[in-house]
């Protein structure tokens, strides 16, 4: 037998008997597969051991693609957008803090500098499986906290794809040179946007014209197809693969079967997953663990204090109250599946030392032991924390928290206007960047090719010109006139403008300013074309440069276009929000209401009952504003309405309300499995009837033979 279904096997095996005991438990599965990969590496002596490790790191690799992969798939970029700073105020005052501690504590130990800076970004991100788990055991997720918590945790995770691509040109070049890291970023910035616009114009189309083709075997074929395409052209760009599942996964999030591939994906993702964290338990090494122990508890205590203090100051930052704050701050101590990504890349990099892994591996165990206890802690330490304070401290927290913004209203205006147009510039103008490289790369192959030799020479203003140059340059620029007008006329006719031009000529001397500067990004766009293809002197191609920009001034139908690809574009990335979220679902006035989705699990005893039957109102206080069932929504149900198993409900209600409505809507699916005995296997019997029976001439409807005995 090969060697790798002998290891599959073992791990496997070894795998499904941990996550049976810390089931039972009630630990988190992730460290009953390090559990697993312990017991089945080389390091454990006593117990058979993985032969091929090449091998099942391979499969580990592709574990994190699908890892990379489902994370996407629960990302929005709407949703970011939503979030308002908040979050990604929190976010980054922790990430820096908690890299800064890392570093620090890396250093104090004397260790290498990559080591230290591979330590920081471990200890940056905390744990969303482990996060996610704490919350539903302990019945928190529908609270207000928990909701910021996730919020930042979506943060982290786009971060943390940042800082994989960061720490990998690092990791190469072994210097901290700035040029080639401004470099790695804008390239980064570039191909984002780029695969980003390109995908949601294409691929939720792509999605609706085949829908009717799309069983679930041929839909789970094309999202891993998209999948692994974008992780191929991720790293034939240069960024890692984890980098591309990751972008395939944010852009199938935004279409309308975004669930449908979640569920089709999961099982596949759960497999190599599991293999994926099986490997980091064969890095497991007891005796490196012993030797490291006091690093290893140093580290635990700087996550620990670290997150608690330097998280609630950025909470505070955030704009939450000092208990909110604090609740956040204790939930998040913890590392864990990125932790271990960013760990194998430094070993598969070669720039990381051998004991950094299985301190990782350590440290997180641990902390993922202590989630649930620091979040039961959170409202305890405030309690303490909070008669201590000085009052003016606790005043100006409070005002803090609820004040409203100190930035005057034009100043608001200006905001607004400098973002649009900001947003407007970075995207027409990377699809313009990505126009002049694709007719640049095609212009190389056509001269390579043997149709060169069909090229004609001739003299244009003077100047000796090639025909196919000409051919390309004015190609170039007719496929980007469309986008190089968008760049130079957007928002002058929006409301912000006019308000601004018309408010005083201080404001105007600005904003012709502005309109200067983008001309002067399109001319330089059109010089760089000219100046590539034609052998112009610059006067000439100034000259040139101002006749196009006139024409593309003048020319108005080249709105069309540019009208038809962001109208299809804003459709497509709105089409999922527009199925499945209602148009009230915003905050609620009072500070305790908000409204949360809960799921009827299949088998449940609620399903197949009116909600007049259920009497949710009376009996919890809260009230259902909508039920989603597949791409139906129900907006306002009555009491006759019939819920269905996967039917999901909004519902309106308290922290402690919803807390109480989700323990029961879970405790009725328990119950009603439980209650399945041998008495609901249906049997076939023959009845005679007797003379003189009570249903004796009687239609079976009016028997109530069904009614009364449930046969």
């Amino acid at each position: 037998m090969e060697p790798l279904i002998a290891d599959l096997a073992l791990i496997l095996i070894c795998a499904g008997a941990m996550t049976l005991i810390f089931k039972w438990l009630k630990q988190p599965l992730v460290l009953g597969y390090i559990v697993a990969g312990f017991l089945a590496s080389p390091n454990m002596p006593y117990m058979p051991s993985v032969t091929d490790i090449d091998n099942i790191q391979l499969w580990s690799d592709i574990g994190v693609i699908f890892l990379l992969f489902a994370l996407g798939l629960e990302f929005s970029f709407r949703k970011i957008l939503k979030m308002g700073a908040a979050p990604i105020i929190a976010a980054s005052a922790v990430i820096v803090a908690m890299m800064t501690i890392g570093i620090a504590t890396g250093q104090a130990f004397g260790w290498s500098r990559m080591d230290c800076i591979f330590l920081g970004g471990m200890l940056a991100m905390s744990s969303t499986t482990i996060i996610f788990k704490a919350f539903d055991d302990m019945g928190l997720r529908q609270q207000r906290f928990a909701g910021m918590v996730l919020s930042v945790l979506i943060i982290e995770d786009i971060l943390a794809i940042v800082l994989m691509v960061m720490l990998s040109t690092l990791a190469v070049s072994q210097k901290f040179e700035g040029m080639q890291m401004v470099t790695s970023i804008t390239k980064l910035v570039f191909f984002l946007v780029i695969w980003f616009l390109v995908g949601i114009y294409i691929i939720p189309q792509f999605l609706r014209r085949t829908r009717t083709l799309m069983g679930n075997e041929t839909m789970l074929v094309v999202a891993l197809a998209l999948c692994f395409g974008m992780v191929v052209l991720a790293s034939t760009v240069g960024f890692s693969p984890a980098f591309g599942a990751f972008i395939m996964g944010s852009i199938l999030a935004e279409t309308l079967d975004a669930e449908r591939i979640e569920h089709l994906v999961e099982p596949v993702k759960n497999l190599f997953g599991a293999i994926f964290f099986v490997s980091v338990g064969m890095m497991v090494d007891v005796n490196l663990i012993i030797q490291y122990a006091v690093p290893i508890v140093c580290i635990i205590a700087a996550i620990m204090v670290g997150q608690t203090v330097f998280g609630t100051i950025g909470f505070l930052l955030a704009g939450q109250p000092l208990k909110v704050a604090m609740q956040c701050s204790f939930s998040l101590t913890q590392i864990g599946e990125f932790a271990f990504i960013l760990a194998t890349l430094g070993t598969s990099l070669g720039v990381t030392s051998d004991y950094l892994y299985p301190i990782v591996v350590a440290v997180s165990v641990f902390t993922t032991f202590t989630t649930p206890y620091m979040i039961r802690l959170a409202a305890p330490a405030y309690e303490a924390l909070e008669p201590h304070l000085p009052s003016r401290l606790r005043q100006y927290l409070n005002r803090y928290a609820t004040g409203a913004p100190s930035v005057a209203g034009r100043d608001n205006l200006w905001r607004e206007f400098i973002s649009s147009l900001a947003a407007t510039l970075l995207i027409y103008g990377v699809l313009c960047v990505a126009i002049i490289v694709m007719m640049a790369q095609l212009h190389k192959v056509f001269l390579g090719s043997r149709l060169a030799a069909l090229d004609v020479q001739f003299t244009v203003f003077g100047f000796q010109s090639s025909l196919v140059n000409i051919l390309f340059a004015v190609t170039t620029i007719l496929l980007l006139s469309p986008f190089l007008r968008t760049i130079m006329v957007k928002h002058n006719r929006d409301s912000q403008f006019q308000t601004l031009w018309n408010d005083n000529n201080f404001n105007r001397a600005q904003l012709i300013a502005l309109q200067l500067l983008r001309i002067l990004i399109v001319a330089a766009m059109i010089g760089y074309v000219l100046g590539q293809n034609l052998s112009w002197n610059g006067g000439l191609i100034i000259t040139v440069v101002a006749i196009i920009i006139f024409i593309i001034l003048q020319n108005r139908a080249l709105r069309h276009p540019t009208q038809v690809i962001e109208q299809r574009f804003v459709d497509n990335l709105n089409q999922r929000q527009t199925g499945n979220k209602p148009k009230y679902a915003q905050p609620l006035v009072e500070h305790d209401i908000h409204l949360s989705t809960f799921t009827i699990p299949v088998g449940s005893s609620w399903a197949a009952q009116t909600l007049a039957q259920l009497n949710l109102g009376k009996k919890y206080g809260v009230h259902v504003a909508s039920i989603l069932r597949g791409e139906q929504r129900i907006n306002i149900p009555s009491g006759k309405t019939l819920l269905l198993p996967t039917d999901r409900l909004q519902v309106i209600g308290s922290d402690h309300q919803l807390a109480t409505f989700g323990r029961d809507v879970e405790a009725a699916a328990a119950a009603s499995a439980s209650a399945k005995t041998a008495e609901d296997d249906m049997v076939l019997v023959r009845i005679r009837l007797p003379e003189g029976s009570s249903v004796d001439g009687k239609t079976l409807q009016d028997s109530g033979i069904r009614e009364n005995y449930r046969c």
